[in-house]
C-alpha cells in the first residue's frame, strides 16, 4: 500500500483507507425546504417531485456556496441524490458515509429507510446494500431537522436569532461534511486506535471488526517510518475486537528517539497497514492507517510534550468561512493549518467545532497541536445532558488516535451548565463530562470548563479580556499563580473556581485573551473586546499583550483569534484569511517562547 499519510491526504476517513479509491458523492443534489414539517407524511423519501431546486453537498443551505444562500429559519430540509452503482457480490457490503449532519438526519435509499442519526457534528455509516436496486440506478434521499430554537441541542457558535449578534454566527444545517460510498468486505475492520507507549518502548492497537467473525481470523500489524519497516507483528482474533501490543524496537536506542518522535517542530507520521486473514491465510481485508509517536501531560505546572515542558503558543479558531460557514473544502481545511503555522503558532484550539477529520489530518502531518472542544447547547436539564453524554464519547472515539490532538475541553465558560456554581446537578454533569472524558482517553489531559467555574481539570483555562497589558502582566506573575493570588478579585462577574477545586501546581494557560478590533473603518456593526486605529497600533498591542503572557508563570496562551468571524472582526487575519499586518512581523510576535 502506498504510505498511509500520503494516501490519506484529501480521505473523508484518513485514518482508515482502503484501495481502490472512495466514490465521493459531494456536488449537485436536488433539494427542498419543509417548513411545515409535511414531508414525512407525503412521502418525499418516494417522489422527486418535491425537490425543485439544487443545492452544492456539502455546503449548507444558508451559505452562498450552496447554491441556496437562505438564511431564514428552515427546521426541515431534504436531499435527494440519484447515483449507480450495482449490488456487490456475495461476502462484499457498500456503505453510505456520512461526515456531518446537523443536527438529526434519516436516510432512505430507493424509497426504504436505511438508518437515522442524531448530533450534528461527527458522522455515521450505514449499510445499504439490502436496499440497493438491482439495475444498477439508484436514491439517496436525507431529511435533515435542525431547529434553532432548540437551545438544548449542542449548536457551538450557531444563533439561535434570525440574524447573527455578538459572537454568534450564520447557521450551518444539514449536510456539511463530505458523503461517500465505499464497498467493502461484509466482514472486516471497523476502528483503529493507537496508544503510543514511548516509555514502554511499544504502541497499544486497539481494533473492531463490525461484526463477531464465525471463526477465528489472524490480523497482521506492519509498521513502517519512511522505508524503514518498524515491526511486523501477528495475533489471534476470536471475537470482534482486539486490544495488542507492538514493541517498536527502534525506540530502545534513547538517544535516537527524536527521529521517530512526533513534535509540531518534527511531525514524523508511523505508517501501518493491518490486514485481517483467514486461518488458511487468504487475504479477508486491508486497510492503511498512520499514527503519531506522542504523548501529552503535565507536570510542575507545565505541559508536557514527550515528557519535556512546552509553552504553548496558541490562537483561537472557528474554523468559519464566510461563503460555506462551518464547511470547508479540502484545500481551505488545509490551507488553514499552513497559515496557522506560518503565524509561528504551535496550535490552535478549535472553537465550539469538531472539525473534520481531513483539517486534523493537516494538523497531524504538518505539526499543530490541537485542543479539540465540543459544541455547547445553551440551556440545562437532563435533555442537553444526554445529548452531551452522546456524542463527545464519539467524538473522542474518532478522533483520539490523532497525533496534534493534545487536549480535551468539553465545556466552554458554563455554556450548557449557566448555575454550575450553586446548582448540583449542573456540576456533576461538568464532572461527569471531565471524567467520561478521562475514561475514554487517560492519554491526555482534560478540563471540565474552561474560562472559568474551573471544576475539574489536569490544567487551568482562564479567560481574561482586560486589554491593559500591564494589568495582565502583574496578574500573572510566577509569585501571584504560585499562590493563587491571580484568583482574588477575579474581574468577571463569574468565580474562576468553584469551591473544591485547589491548586495543585497545575499548568495554567490564558486560554482566551486579547481580541481587540482592528478593521477599516465601514459603517458596520462589528463586535471585539478593545479597538486599535491602525495597523501600527494593533502591532503594538498584539506584541504587548502576547508579552505580558509570555512574561510570567503561565504555561501558555491562546489569543483570540485566528480569523474575523462574521460581525467579529478581532482575528489576526480578516475573514478572508489576509493578514492585519505583515505575516514576517505576525511570526515574528508570535514565534517567541519565553
Amino acid at each position: 500500500m502506498t504510505a498511509a499519510h500520503l494516501a490519506a491526504a484529501d480521505h473523508p476517513r484518513p485514518q482508515l483507507v482502503r484501495d481502490p479509491d472512495w466514490a465521493d458523492l459531494s456536488g449537485p443534489w436536488g433539494f427542498a425546504h419543509d417548513d411545515a414539517d409535511t414531508g414525512l407524511s407525503a412521502g418525499w423519501f418516494r417522489t422527486a417531485d418535491p425537490f425543485d431546486r439544487t443545492i452544492t453537498v456539502p455546503y449548507p443551505p444558508e451559505s452562498q456556496r450552496s447554491g441556496i444562500a437562505d438564511r431564514g429559519f428552515h427546521p426541515v430540509v431534504w436531499y435527494r441524490r440519484e447515483f449507480t452503482a450495482q449490488p456487490p457480490e456475495p461476502g462484499r457490503a457498500l456503505l453510505l458515509h456520512f461526515g456531518a449532519v446537523d443536527y438529526r438526519a434519516t436516510v432512505w435509499v430507493n424509497g426504504h429507510q436505511v438508518g437515522a442519526h442524531e448530533g450534528g457534528h461527527v458522522g455515521f455509516s450505514l449499510d445499504i446494500t439490502s436496499a440497493l436496486a438491482a439495475g444498477g440506478a439508484q436514491v439517496i434521499t436525507v431529511r435533515a431537522e435542525d431547529r434553532p430554537q432548540d437551545v438544548a441541542q449542542p449548536r457551538g457558535k450557531q444563533d439561535w436569532a434570525a440574524d447573527p449578534h455578538v459572537i454568534w454566527y450564520h447557521r450551518t444545517t444539514g449536510i456539511w461534511q463530505p458523503v461517500w460510498l465505499e464497498e467493502v468486505p461484509a466482514l472486516r475492520l471497523d476502528s483503529l486506535h493507537w496508544t503510543p507507549e514511548v516509555a514502554a518502548r511499544r504502541v497499544r492497537c486497539e481494533l473492531a471488526l463490525n461484526t463477531w467473525p464465525a471463526e477465528a481470523h489472524t490480523v497482521e500489524v506492519e509498521l513502517s517510518f519512511d522505508a524503514e519497516v518498524l515491526a511486523v507483528q501477528s495475533f489471534r482474533l476470536t471475537d470482534r475486537e482486539l486490544q495488542c501490543d507492538i514493541a517498536i524496537p527502534a525506540l530502545r536506542n534513547a538517544q535516537d528517539l527524536d527521529r521517530l518522535l512526533w513534535t509540531p517542530e518534527n511531525p514524523h507520521l508511523i505508517d501501518a497497514a493491518v490486514r485481517l486473514r483467514r486461518a488458511d491465510g487468504s487475504l479477508v481485508d486491508e486497510v492503511a492507517a498512520y499514527f503519531g509517536l506522542s504523548s501529552f501531560g503535565t507536570a510542575d505546572r507545565r505541559f508536557l510534550v514527550n515528557g519535556r515542558p512546552y509553552f504553548l503558543r496558541f490562537a483561537l479558531a472557528q474554523n468559519y468561512w464566510p461563503e460555506s460557514h462551518l464547511a470547508a473544502s479540502a484545500q481551505e481545511l488545509r490551507h488553514e493549518v499552513e497559515l496557522a503555522k506560518s503565524l509561528g503558532l504551535n496550535g490552535i484550539r478549535v472553537h465550539q467545532k469538531i472539525e473534520d477529520p481531513r483539517f486534523l489530518y493537516w494538523c497531524d502531518r504538518l505539526g499543530l497541536l490541537v485542543w479539540e472542544e465540543m459544541p455547547s447547547a445553551f440551556e440545562s436539564g437532563p435533555t442537553t445532558a444526554q445529548r452531551l453524554l452522546a456524542e463527545w464519547p464519539r467524538a473522542i472515539h474518532r478522533d483520539r488516535s490523532h497525533p496534534s490532538i493534545m487536549a480535551w475541553v468539553p465545556l466552554n465558560e458554563s455554556w450548557g451548565v449557566p448555575d454550575i456554581g450553586t446548582d448540583p446537578a449542573q456540576r456533576h454533569l461538568a464532572l461527569a463530562l471531565f471524567h467520561l472524558t478521562k475514561s475514554l482517553d487517560p492519554s491526555r489531559p482534560a478540563i471540565a470548563n474552561d474560562g472559568w467555574e474551573i471544576t475539574g481539570g489536569d490544567f487551568w483555562g482562564v479567560h481574561d479580556y482586560h486589554q491593559d497589558p500591564d494589568t495582565l502582566k502583574a496578574r500573572y506573575t510566577r509569585e501571584n499563580l504560585e499562590r493563587g493570588h491571580f484568583t482574588e478579585g477575579w474581574p468577571n462577574s463569574r468565580r474562576l473556581l468553584l469551591d473544591g477545586e485547589r491548586y495543585a501546581e497545575q499548568p495554567i494557560m490564558l486560554s482566551e485573551f486579547g481580541g481587540a478590533t482592528f478593521t477599516p473603518a465601514n459603517g458596520e456593526e462589528v463586535f471585539g473586546y478593545g479597538s486599535v486605529d491602525s495597523a501600527q497600533e494593533y502591532a503594538e498591542m498584539l506584541t504587548a499583550v502576547i508579552g505580558a503572557a509570555r512574561s510570567g508563570g503561565l504555561a501558555g496562551y491562546c489569543f483570540t483569534q485566528l480569523t474575523d468571524t462574521e460581525q467579529e472582526t478581532n482575528g489576526l487575519l480578516d475573514e478572508h484569511r489576509v493578514p492585519k499586518i505583515p505575516l514576517d512581523r505576525l511570526h515574528s510576535i508570535l514565534s517567541r517562547n519565553p
